[in-house]
């Protein structure tokens, strides 16, 4: 809840007008289709429309008010307007004043790939001890941040904050507005290759978190990431290392899959070593679990509170299994995909007993590196699955790959409905597949036809 005052004091100059009466909003939302009775509803101009167009309906929906840069025609008394020279800016410094009026601590998150995995698992450990927000969906730019930071309450003892990006500073705009005091890298991927053109650009760009952080706070780096232990140097906060390589700080060894039921390793800490588990399947889940550690422990939860919060954790991940109807095990990743977890992908299906199948799709953004990556890929899926079918113009890459490398099950489909044509009529009772693809691909309707 947001009141006129805190409005108010937030925006200071930034506000050129007020009108309507004093009121207090239950919620701060951008979309007028998900507008409440009582919310703030904040007009930004977009790609394909203005949001403008939508604050008359808003408040036909309930809102009690509007944010926006100009008064709507037909605005009713009894609502109250703030009006400022730019909405999006001003949502931001709304969400900064409620920071500056909140003693949670801010653990940002942020790397080219697992960030979303590893903001989960924080909180749920976090969340066996503090009171905790988190940002939901991808709700990580530099629009769903704030309305993040906007539900912080008095309450929140902790909030756990993905932050992502598409070009050179915007993770410290989101910074400006969420002030962590722990901040995590996970590693430095082609994942915006193409935008930002080399690794080490993209390095810079994730840099932004640990440079911002206070001197009392924590950085913490993956110390399996050569480019990510580069920003040791660039932090005033005190640095803490996690991963397996030798001298990290939060350290995994004698790694054990199960497959799909999850994973164990021996989780060591200053010197006290203890066995963990999770439920979440893949070696590559070790890597996340021990991100989530770190913050943890420097946190002052013991090693015992973090192995027993780590096997409690169920935390909503994209990763999700389905069965078909033959009865075959679908592994849906279809949420996004890149180089690195293209490669952690294939390694949880080369865990899993029975038939392997790989369907997998382009990969976007990765620029001059695009068609050596895919090739990499299908060099990965030789090694890993039984069957290969490959999707798309870059997905014949892959398959060139795999047959290459002297796969001889390996197939190349122009269109996702051809692939899933083909999937669905060899599928056999212990089949495992795999889909995987980027998001552009749409994949999810591939995964609804295999499981129907």
């Amino acid at each position: 809840m947001i009141a006129t005052r805190e409005i108010a004091a937030s925006l200071g100059s930034m506000l050129r007008e007020r009108r309507g009466p004093d009121a207090r909003f239950q919620r701060v939302v951008v979309d007028s289709r998900k507008v409440g009775r009582g919310d703030l509803f904040v007009a930004l101009p977009g790609e394909r429309t203005d949001g403008h167009r939508f604050a008359i309906d808003a408040i036909e929906r309930g809102a009690r008010g509007v944010l926006v840069s100009e008064l709507p025609e037909g605005l009713p008394s009894e609502a109250a307007a703030f009006v400022v020279g730019d909405p999006l800016a001003a949502l931001q410094r709304l969400a900064a004043g409620r920071r500056e009026r909140r003693r949670a601590t801010v653990i940002g998150v942020t790397g080219s790939v697992g960030k979303t995995t590893t903001k989960e698992i924080t909180a749920a450990v976090l969340s066996t001890r503090y009171d905790v927000l988190k940002n939901e969906a991808n709700y990580n730019n530099e629009i769903g941040l704030p309305l993040t930071v906007l539900e912080l309450t008095a309450r929140h003892e902790r909030a756990v904050l993905e932050m992502g990006m598409y070009a050179q500073g915007e993770i410290r705009t989101l910074c400006e507005i969420a002030k962590p005091q722990v901040g995590v890298v996970t590693n430095v991927g082609p994942a915006h290759l193409e935008r930002l053109g080399s690794l080490e650009a993209i390095a810079a760009a994730k840099a932004e978190l640990p440079e911002s952080l206070p001197a009392h706070g924590f950085a913490v780096f993956n110390a399996d990431d050569p480019l990510v232990m580069t920003m040791v140097e660039r932090t005033k906060a005190q640095p803490v290392t996690y991963g397996t390589a030798q001298g990290a700080d939060t350290r995994a060894t004698d790694i054990q899959s199960k497959g799909l039921e999850g994973v164990s390793f021996l989780l060591h800490w200053q010197g006290a070593t203890s066995r963990a588990e999770t439920k979440l399947p893949g070696r590559h889940i070790v890597s996340n679990a021990l991100a989530a550690a770190a913050v943890a422990l420097t946190d002052g939860m013991t090693l015992m509170d973090v192995t027993s919060a780590l096997a409690q954790a169920e935390p909503p991940l994209r990763v999700r299994t389905h069965r078909a109807t033959g009865g075959a095990t679908i592994i849906d990743d279809v949420y996004n995909a890149g180089p690195a977890s293209m490669a952690a992908a294939l390694d949880l299906l080369a865990e899993i007993p029975g038939r392997r199948i790989a369907v997998l799709g382009d990969m976007r953004e990765l620029g001059p590196t695009e068609r050596e990556e895919h090739r990499a890929v299908g060099r990965r899926a030789a090694e890993t699955a039984d069957v290969i079918h490959a999707v798309g113009d870059l997905g014949e890459l892959i398959a060139e790959a795999a047959r290459a490398e002297g796969h001889r099950d390996t197939h190349h489909w122009p269109t996702k409905e051809a692939a899933g044509e083909a999937v669905a009529a060899d599928l056999r009772a212990d089949d495992v597949v795999l889909v995987k693809a980027s998001r552009a691909m749409e994949f999810e309707t591939l995964v609804d036809a295999l499981k129907d």
